[in-house]
């Protein structure tokens, strides 16, 4: 429950930080990032694999630069079901889709496998050499 709260509260930091960002993104409120934020998660666990299968000629035409078009349309989807988030169009959501990317995967990093933050310390012992 604990990794799903902190992804979650990641992805809806990553949005608002692109609506800060991306002038054609507005979201109004916080009760709309964090259900975008879920949104957003539900969509790319249900929706995306299979506009990633349905677009895998393109994906491998363009050498998979494809996906940030289809990143583009999960973060679009998520606006057209929430009345208080817009997006401008199809540049607004491809840059707030990069930013959303960016910012979760950056977040991510500091997020272990059960969804707890970890910090690596690394000690030396004796001398070296």
């Amino acid at each position: 429950m604990t990794g799903f709260l902190l992804r979650t509260g990641v992805t809806a930091l990553a949005i608002w930080i692109a609506s800060a960002i991306v002038p054609g993104l507005r979201v109004e409120g916080t009760l709309t990032l964090l259900v975008a934020a879920v949104l957003l998660g539900v969509v790319n666990a249900v929706v995306r694999p299979i506009a990633i299968v349905l677009t895998l000629p393109l994906t491998l035409l363009s050498l998979g630069l494809f996906l940030v078009v289809v990143n583009a349309g999960m973060l679009a989807l998520v606006a057209a079901m929430l009345d208080a988030m817009t997006l401008a169009g199809f540049w607004s959501a491809v840059f707030a889709s990069l930013v959303v990317s960016a910012v979760s995967t950056t977040a991510s990093w500091y997020v272990g496998p059960r969804g707890q933050v970890q910090v690596l310390i690394v000690e030396r012992r004796g001398d070296v050499g």
